[in-house]
């Protein structure tokens, strides 16, 4: 048999066939589509096809190596991250387009970041986003356990937002039950009997120099004329003297007796043979000749434009462990911007007592609306706001002021005063400063004053002015192009300050 007989046998698949029997056949294998390529290799010299770049010549390739500061002039997408992400979440940074978060405290403790002190003063046209960026931020730090105090609420802004976490605000005015005494020891009564007695010394001294401090200013704030009331060292004498007495403090009493404004004005209206031997006058008509201005400036507070308001004991149950507290003046506005600032003076007398009898790890945050009105109270008021926020960093305490445009600060006093200086200077006590949307003419005097470049006031004068809540946050010497994102419940209920502009549509 040969090969092409051996070839040609039936196999198993025929012989099945013959007897009516298919075998299954296996189907043939179609040919893979190949994937495209997401990327061509492509020759140095480049495609030789029309417009593909190509070269008769390979190109050099150079190297060069950059910081990472350097790396964003070259290639724009390269940022730095913005702030560290602690504290309260603001909003979206644009410069990195990353969330930008607000810590001053943390900041001032991060020796990577350009800030000495923790206060924040904000300054921004009306509608521009000021009272939303500070009622957000507020809210978020209290998640950090930070406690808030609004010292006077003159346009009832802040209600909603203590309402929101169960505080119920408290009002003062004309024709309300309300009465507020500025000599009431405030959170300083709390836990008084059971100091020892030279513990309760040293607090007693806390009270007296706080006093004193409230009635520089209040007679400071009053003028003749253009002239401030004069309050030196005699009168500083007087009173310390005078409450002395009427607390039992010059008895002995390390458990003071409360006074109030009404009582020191008639001690030193009917002086006490041992009052004007204490301080030194030959007799009684000659301590009331000398005094006589004093006495004029407190009764304003007895019987003047405040009257039924600060002249006698409190009246109102204030919570000093609350979350936030917060005290309207709205109703005041009627009396003109010296009542409302003689007002927060008060308050503010009440601030610093919550401060000196807090506890290790107590923070708080102090927003300061209209600082403008205090301002124009005089220089023992200036002095007063220079010194809290000197004190701030070592309180733990954020001062917040708000106000409209740097000349709110410019404007105490005659130019080149010990006042306007020290206005000027308050600048310098803010590390961080929140500028909201302005005029040209405004944006110019803050880059005179903060040393902004011609495209940060670019910012304030276009982009910020666009939306509210945009605003150039100037962190140390860092800045950052951060608009506030706002909750719609946030917006709607704790932020929006339109509602009677609504209404009146």
């Amino acid at each position: 048999m040969n090969r092409r007989t051996q070839s040609d046998g039936r196999g198993v698949g025929r012989l099945l066939a013959d007897f009516g029997h298919q075998l299954p056949t296996i189907p043939a294998a179609e040919p893979s589509a190949r994937e495209p390529r997401l990327f061509q290799p492509v020759p140095r010299r480049g495609l030789r096809r029309p417009d593909r770049g190509w070269s008769p010549a390979a190109a050099p390739v150079s190297v060069w190596r950059m910081t990472s500061d350097q790396a964003p002039v070259l290639w724009p997408f390269v940022t730095s991250p913005a702030i560290p992400p602690r504290g309260a979440q603001i909003g979206i940074d644009y410069l990195s387009r990353t969330s930008f978060h607000a810590d001053p405290n943390g900041w001032v403790l991060d020796e990577t970041i350009p800030v000495s002190n923790p206060n924040m003063i904000t300054f921004g046209k009306p509608g521009m986003g000021k009272s939303a960026t500070v009622k957000a931020f507020v809210l978020r730090m209290l998640g950090f356990g930070y406690k808030a105090l609004i010292l006077g609420d003159v346009k009832d802004e802040y209600e909603p937002l203590c309402r929101a976490v169960g505080v119920t605000p408290l009002a003062i005015g004309q024709g309300l039950k309300a009465r507020i005494n500025p000599l009431e020891f405030g959170p300083l009564k709390l836990g008084w009997d059971h100091l020892d007695p030279a513990a309760a010394q040293e607090r007693a001294k806390i009270v007296f120099a706080r006093w004193a401090t409230l009635i520089r200013g209040l007679v400071g704030s009053q003028k003749i004329g253009q002239i401030p009331v004069p309050y030196g060292p005699s009168e500083d004498v007087v009173v310390d003297a005078a409450l002395r007495m009427l607390t039992g403090y010059t008895d002995g009493h390390t458990r003071l007796a409360e006074t109030t404004i009404p009582a020191l004005w008639h001690l030193l209206d009917t002086p006490t043979d041992d009052l004007v031997t204490v301080c030194r006058y030959a007799s009684s008509r000659h301590f009331l000749d000398e005094t006589r201005l004093l006495r004029d400036a407190l009764a304003k507070l007895v019987g003047g434009t405040l009257k039924g308001l600060f002249d006698d004991h409190t009246s109102i149950a204030l919570d000093w462990t609350a979350p936030i507290q917060s005290l309207s003046l709205s109703r005041l506005e009627g009396l003109g911007d010296e009542a409302t600032g003689m007002a927060l003076l008060c308050l503010n007398s009440w601030g610093r007592a919550m401060r000196e009898t807090a506890a290790p790890g107590d923070l708080r945050i102090v927003v300061r609306d209209e600082v403008w009105k205090i301002m124009r109270l005089g220089l023992d008021a200036v002095k007063s706001l220079d010194a809290d926020l000197r004190l701030s960093r070592r309180d733990g305490d954020i001062q917040y002021a708000i106000g409209h445009k740097p000349t709110d600060l410019e404007s105490v006093g005659d130019a080149g005063s010990q006042a306007a200086q020290i206005a000027k200077d308050l600048l310098h006590l803010a590390d961080t400063k929140i500028l909201h949307g302005q005029d040209a003419a405004v944006a110019h005097h803050l880059a005179g004053l903060l040393d902004l470049t011609d495209i940060e006031v670019g910012w304030i004068t276009d982009w910020c002015r666009q939306a509210p809540g945009r605003a150039v946050w100037k962190v140390g010497e860092w800045v950052y192009k951060v608009e506030t994102i706002l909750h719609p419940l946030e917006r709607r209920h704790l932020t929006f300050t339109s509602q009677k502009l609504l209404g009146a549509r």
